[in-house]
């Protein structure tokens, strides 16, 4: 028994405070739900702050305390105000996750600059500007963090059609290395997670639309299945958690072995 409450110990998250960026559907949504099983208390972010309300309501049905929080993290002014509001409300926080992210599949031939900007701002710039915020109250809190960044199995194979998205989740993978380097003297933790293929609402529609890409993203994943959302949570919980206190700089791969091949 006793045992298990260590081991209980080292992975509970109880009396810290979480920011899931893109929080209201999918990946946020189960993140943000795991880490409230954890202990954490969660805030959760969308760009419109009234998406991710019945996430806080979930939350809140935990047990835990939660703020919806309007974030549009391609701006600098949106990113300032959620921050004040967060010291306002909380004081600082001990969880960052960059969960917040877009994907316009396009290979070179058809890539247009905007559609570039648009998944380069909102993948890379966007969640640097947020880390940089996150960061700087976690150094002046003096209590350490973790900080876990959503990328990509592209990140680090390529993929035909996703020239602005593996560029981005390639940039998060290397990022994490070198902000690992710089915030590891204040006890900060930066680690990836990088998903293959996951079933959510966004992606099952155009798995709806084009059935013969849900059946190749099958037969290319060893265990013979996509990833859900869940699958992603459990890895982002483990890097918040004492667990991963001693892991920095690192990209864990949740892709069903694709990456093996």
């Amino acid at each position: 028994m006793l045992a298990h409450a260590q081991m209980s110990a080292s992975f509970g998250l109880e009396g810290k405070r979480a920011l899931v960026t893109g929080g209201s559907r999918g990946m946020g949504r189960a993140i943000a739900l795991a880490l409230a099983d954890a202990g954490a208390d969660v805030a959760v972010t969308s760009r419109n702050g009234n998406d991710a309300e019945p996430v806080a309501v979930a939350l809140r049905a935990k047990g835990r305390r939660s703020l919806a929080l309007l974030l549009e993290v391609r701006n600098e002014a949106s990113i300032r105000v959620c921050f004040e509001r967060i010291d306002r409300e909380w004081g600082s926080v001990d969880i960052l996750v960059n969960n917040a992210g877009t994907n316009v599949p396009q290979d070179l031939g058809a890539l247009d600059a905007d559609s570039w900007d648009t998944v380069i701002d909102i993948d890379v710039k966007g969640l640097v500007f947020v880390t940089q915020a996150a960061a700087a109250r976690m150094i002046a809190a003096g209590r350490g963090g973790r900080i876990v960044s959503i990328a990509s199995i592209y990140g680090v194979v390529g993929r035909r059609e996703r020239v602005a998205y593996s560029a981005a989740k390639g940039a998060v993978v290397n990022l994490t290395r070198s902000l690992a380097l710089e915030l590891a003297p204040h006890a900060i933790t930066v680690n990836a997670v990088g998903p293959s293929l996951v079933e959510t609402d966004l992606t099952r529609e155009r798995m709806r639309k084009n059935p013969a890409f849900r059946e190749e993203e099958v037969a290319r994943t060893p265990l013979g299945r996509l990833g859900t959302p869940e699958d992603v949570a459990g890895a982002v919980v483990f890097f918040a958690s004492p667990a991963a206190a001693f892991i920095t700089g690192q990209t864990l791969l949740v892709d069903g072995g694709t990456s093996a091949h």
